[in-house]
């Protein structure tokens, strides 16, 4: 198993500092490292969501259900 402390790598990166701050108080965040992190990870876990949202739109949508709107048009 690999140790977080191997995981870690030093990166320089040139942010707009305006949009850094804003982050930091939107996560609540003490640190700029913490702020990137936190955003890392919400980026990462949104991206999950999604996936697993789309893989169950496209099941129900494939199980063959016929939808109909309020006015009793047939949609597919």
């Amino acid at each position: 198993m690999t140790s977080s402390a191997s995981r870690i790598t030093r990166k320089h990166f040139r942010l707009d500092r305006a949009k850094l701050r804003r982050a930091q108080k939107v996560l609540d965040t003490a640190t700029e490292t913490e702020t990137v992190e936190r955003a890392l990870e919400l980026v990462i876990s949104e991206h999950e969501r999604n996936g697993m949202a789309t893989k169950a739109n496209r099941r129900f949508l494939n199980s063959g259900i016929v939808i109909r709107d309020v006015f009793g048009a047939t949609q597919s």
